[in-house]
């Protein structure tokens, strides 16, 4: 849904999708098994910064940042950095702004919102 049939990576596996009827949200989860866990980045609707565990990704790191985020399940987790992310995919070099650094963080969040 959202692009054209051609525009589809070719997988062996099947894409799965969840769609609600009339005004009800969509909620979508990727997940890529050929990464390591600590390399899959989460794409998360309900969160309101990109945020990661991670210190050796950032290209650039703003360290005298400090701040509090909370989580889904309440708890509140200290953001002790703010920078840059680089990544080489597929040999294009994509640059993600503006990214928490949060050493306490289970898994890396990707705001899609």
């Amino acid at each position: 849904m959202g692009h054209y049939q051609y525009e589809c990576p070719d997988w062996e596996k099947n894409a799965n999708y969840a769609e609600l009827g009339g005004e009800e949200d969509l909620l979508l989860m990727a997940h890529v098994d050929e990464t390591k866990g600590e390399e899959v980045w989460f794409l998360d609707s309900g969160c309101s910064n990109h945020m990661t565990r991670n210190k050796e990704w950032f290209s650039e790191l703003n360290e005298g940042f400090n701040q509090t985020v909370k989580l889904g399940n309440d708890t509140r987790l200290a953001v002790v950095a703010k920078g840059s992310v680089r990544f080489d995919i597929n040999g294009i070099t994509q640059v993600i702004s503006y990214v928490f650094y949060i050493p306490e963080l289970k898994s890396n969040l990707l705001s899609v919102g």
